[in-house]
């Protein structure tokens, strides 16, 4: 991937990175439909950096800021930045005559990394630490077939370590389960749990801050949606209630700059700077909004790749297919074990994104 040469003129300047925000982002629980947690965090973060704050039916925040008068020549749009604050996660779908739980998948994954793992049941009457990992023999009575088997999301359960009946008791079809990870810093970067997408929340955030007391050249609507993990569903109405003319999806992409995948895969490369995104399997960014970005990018020396995700989708495609179809592109965290409760994102990335969208807005 391409990255930015850094020019005579200087990104604009923006407060220190509050990552300490970040990481209990990244700790608070919220699957798709139960983003109760995320949503009144960014409620009370919202205090005094937005002129009215809302929220849909969809369970979506909205936050506005008016542009100044346009000057002469220049044209004001309506731009929707919109960041998910649902996680990958699960529903309880059943529970057995022995206590043990069954599990239905929110979001996608890659069962490899999800067994023996420390989950919580969020129940109605407070949470329940228990463990998950797929039914079958342990590896010392295990035959070699049974050793090399992945097994799908369906094979796997819940042990809460109590009796049926106090499973029955607490524990009802529906209820959430999160995985359990402590967000951290190793070295420049900041790993946890759904950093994917809460690692944008916390960028659309910092953004609207650095923004607080100044003028915006662009009407600018933020969107924390809901449900993108499951069908970009918060996303698509918030887009047809606001209208906007200019869309922009933030999310993370792969950063898969890591011993055993060919350098051509990598897709993005963490502190190498801000993904434009200009195709993923969801859509393909507007050509004006890419060139615009990548040349601001150039222009104010902040660091920036151009990305190509074979597979994959954000808010972003919502957006663009909204009403009669808006002008869209989505701006990329590069982001290392995504799906994963270690998912990584750098400092530097998250810096380049909001010196980004601040010099857009102004």
């Amino acid at each position: 991937m391409s990255k930015t040469r850094k020019k005579d003129r200087k990104a604009p300047s923006v407060p220190e990175l509050r990552l300490d925000v970040l990481m209990h982002l990244s700790n608070l629980p919220g699957v798709p439909g139960q983003e109760d947690a995320v949503r009144d965090f960014v409620l009370a973060e919202l205090e005094g950096l937005a002129d009215e704050v809302h929220v849909d039916a969809m369970g979506n925040v909205i936050a506005r800021r008016a542009a100044r008068p346009p000057k002469k020549g220049e044209v004001a749009e309506r731009v929707m930045i919109s960041a998910h604050m649902d996680e990958v996660g699960f529903l309880v779908r059943f529970i057995d005559d022995r206590g043990f739980l069954r599990v239905q998948a929110l979001g996608g994954f890659d069962t490899r990394n999800l067994f023996a793992r420390n989950v919580t049941v969020h129940a109605r009457g407070g949470a329940l630490p228990g463990v998950l990992t797929p039914g079958g023999k342990p590896v010392h009575i295990a035959s070699p077939e049974e050793r090399k088997k992945t097994p799908e999301v369906r094979e796997f359960f819940i042990d809460l370590g109590l009796s049926a009946d106090e499973v029955r008791a607490q524990v009802r079809v529906g209820d959430m389960v999160t995985l359990d990870q402590s967000a951290r810093r190793v070295g420049r970067l900041v790993c946890g749990k759904a950093m994917d997408d809460r690692a944008s929340v916390f960028l659309l955030l910092e953004t609207l801050r650095a923004l607080r007391g100044q003028d915006l050249r662009h009407e600018l609507i933020a969107v924390f949606s809901t449900q993108e993990e499951v069908g970009l569903r918060g996303a698509i109405t918030a887009a047809y209630g606001a209208e906007p003319t200019v869309g922009i999806g933030l999310d993370v992409t792969l950063a898969v700059d890591t011993p055993g995948v060919p350098a051509e895969d990598a897709v993005t490369r963490l502190g190498d700077g801000i993904g434009v995104k200009v195709f993923d399997s969801s859509m393909i960014s507007h050509r004006a909004l890419v060139d615009g970005f990548w040349d601001l990018a150039q222009d104010r020396g902040i660091p920036a790749q151009l990305e190509v995700l074979a597979l994959g989708g954000t808010d972003g495609a919502a957006i663009q297919r909204s009403r009669g179809g808006v002008p869209t592109l989505t701006l990329s965290l590069p982001t290392r074990y995504i799906h994963t409760v270690v998912e990584a994102v750098h400092e530097a990335d998250l810096r380049a994104g909001v010196d980004l969208l601040v010099a857009y807005l102004r």
